[in-house]
């Protein structure tokens, strides 16, 4: 790599000591009222991509063609180019068509949206009165699966309804009064739509909760408690994750029966992504140096994520008045600045997205060469969803990390 003049590999082996944890790994809230973050030693920063002459190749039990499923649905898979399925389809696929409950682990980044949709379209295909409640962390992963769940049903005559604050309420009421099987949405639009009488739970049997550990570190377990107790107690979950915590076991007890733990998690991190520190110090400040380093070959698609909205958005504007092409999401854009700034990121429009960690989790975005860490995230979980964004789907990728 090219950083070394910045000193980012002659770190020591003590911890940072930026905060504290209760046992389980939540971050303590400090006194001034926002947290401390978790004591994480920034050796777990620094991990070598493991590159080999000889890879390990899964090899699927299954081909999509081999699954049970209707013939429209193999033919728009088949159209959108898959041919073999990902771990978690293979394993989760062939049990979510028999109607078990799910626990399903699985790094992100490696197909978990596919491995439900597919079952669960096909589900619909045959009882078209089965109606399936998505529900997800933040509007961006829940407009992302509504996207991907249009592109397996074209020609099958399948609605969704995306719920999502920061969008028209009006419009999404619109469309729930319209024919539709799927509601996919964050917990607090979809209890709001409940509260209001538009959305009906006890016509839904099967929920998927996708990031469910990002959902309860966010606050949402009242929600999803009560979203759970308004559907029939015969009902079929999926609960999908990339990380368990002692609070998400005790979720699992409560809202699932005799689940099939799938695992195809090998490790925290992708064995593909290049990690390491880039340590400031001397006479340069964080800012020049990131700014030598986005200037480097190579640095084509590069996603920043920083700690606070107002640390984001300055970063953004400096950054742009550098002559950067750069776009920034954080909570205090509206959802439609949030999606332009997405959406020309995903189309190569600017180098840089600056994000806060809003954008950890869930999010597929092609080929971004390099995460860096400006801020240092609260907890290890939160890096590893972070750095998550880059090396997807087996491509190489580069994470590095900002220590003062």
């Amino acid at each position: 790599m090219q950083t070394r003049s910045f000193n980012k590999a002659s770190f020591s082996r003590r911890s940072s000591s930026f905060g504290s944890r209760r046992p389980g790994g939540r971050p303590v809230r400090s006194s001034r009222g926002g947290f401390k973050g978790q004591h994480i030693d920034v050796a777990r920063f620094v991990k070598k991509a493991v590159i080999t002459e000889q890879v390990e190749v899964f090899v699927p039990e299954h081909k999509f063609a081999d699954f049970n499923i209707d013939s429209r649905l193999k033919a728009n898979i088949t159209r959108k180019g898959y041919v073999e399925p990902m771990p978690i389809q293979d394993k989760a696929i062939p049990h979510i068509l028999r109607g078990d409950d799910i626990v399903g682990i699985a790094n992100t980044g490696t197909g978990k949206t596919a491995a439900f949709l597919i079952p669960l379209i096909n589900k619909v295909f045959l009882n078209p009165k089965e109606n399936i409640l998505i529900v997800v962390p933040t509007r961006e992963l829940a407009i992302q699966i509504d996207d991907e769940l249009r592109g397996f049903t074209p020609g099958m005559r399948m609605f969704s309804v995306c719920c999502v604050g920061g969008a028209s309420i009006g419009y999404q009421i619109s469309n729930l009064r319209r024919q539709h099987n799927f509601i996919i949405g964050t917990p607090g639009r979809i209890k709001d739509l409940m509260e209001r009488r538009f959305i009906n739970l006890a016509r839904f049997n099967t929920i998927v909760l996708d990031e469910a550990d990002r959902m309860l570190d966010m606050g949402f377990i009242k929600d999803m408690r009560a979203m759970m107790m308004a559907m029939p107690k015969e009902r079929h979950t999926l609960f999908f994750s990339a990380t368990i915590s002692h609070e998400i076991e005790g979720l699992i007890r409560e809202f699932l029966r005799n689940p099939v733990r799938i695992s195809v998690k090998t490790q925290d991190t992708a064995k593909n992504v290049d990690q390491d520190i880039v340590r400031v110090n001397g006479s340069k400040g964080k800012m020049e140096v990131l700014e030598e380093l986005l200037g480097q070959p190579g640095f084509k698609k590069v996603l920043i994520f920083g700690r606070t909205k107002h640390g984001v958005e300055r970063l953004y504007t400096t950054l742009v008045a550098r002559g950067f092409k750069a776009e920034s999401i954080h909570g205090d854009k509206n959802h439609a600045r949030r999606q332009k700034a997405l959406k020309s990121f995903k189309e190569n429009q600017i180098q840089i997205l600056i994000a806060t960690d809003v954008a950890a989790r869930g999010l597929d975005i092609a080929d971004v060469s390099h995460v860096i860490n400006y801020d240092l995230p609260a907890t290890y979980d939160d890096y590893v969803h972070r750095i998550g964004r880059t090396g997807r789907m087996n491509k190489a990728g580069k994470a590095l990390t900002f220590i003062e």
